[in-house]
């Protein structure tokens, strides 16, 4: 993928792991084989994989960069990666596994949400996106016409290598 969109792997300095399902790390030993020196974020309940020199296990709540946070690992399966913009929070999930209102509740502490971007496992629980002004469901979601319906106004159809600028 990301020889397609012409992104060099040697010019990435840090990957973000949501958590230890396959079609989430399966790419990463092969990753790591060209570019070895990358900072590796994982949830504890992902086991350290071999070829990572750097690894950063994050339980809590975590800043690693300025306007860049994990929300920590939730209900020890998951970790979401947010992102602080001149508009608000953009909640990028893995599969949401732990729950998209509890993701977004530990994603709230870093300030008021704008964005909700990945796969919604699971998510029924529509109300939830109300006060969200932009959502980009992709992967595991099952009920995308649903919140496009819901949501038109808002809603972004995602795929691999979609850029969306905030």
């Amino acid at each position: 993928n990301m020889k397609g969109l012409g992104i060099d792997p040697k010019s990435i300095k840090e990957v973000f792991i949501s958590h230890n399902h396959f079609d989430h790390i399966g790419g990463l030993s092969d990753f790591l084989k060209i570019n070895p020196e990358v900072k590796v974020y994982l949830p504890p309940s992902c086991p350290e994989l071999p070829g990572i020199k750097e690894v950063t296990k994050v339980s809590e709540p975590l800043k690693i960069r300025e306007n860049i946070f994990s929300t920590g690992e939730l209900q020890e399966i998951e970790q979401s990666l947010v992102v602080k913009t001149d508009k608000g929070l953009v909640v990028i999930v893995g599969c949401s596994h732990p729950g998209v209102g509890n993701i977004l509740k530990a994603a709230s502490q870093f300030g008021k949400i704008y964005a909700l971007i990945g796969g919604l496992h699971g998510f029924s629980q529509f109300e939830l996106l109300k006060e969200i002004e932009l959502i980009c469901p992709t992967h595991c979601t099952q009920y995308k016409s649903k919140i496009k319906s819901l949501c038109p106004e808002k809603y972004i159809e995602g795929r691999v290598g979609k850029i969306i600028e905030i």
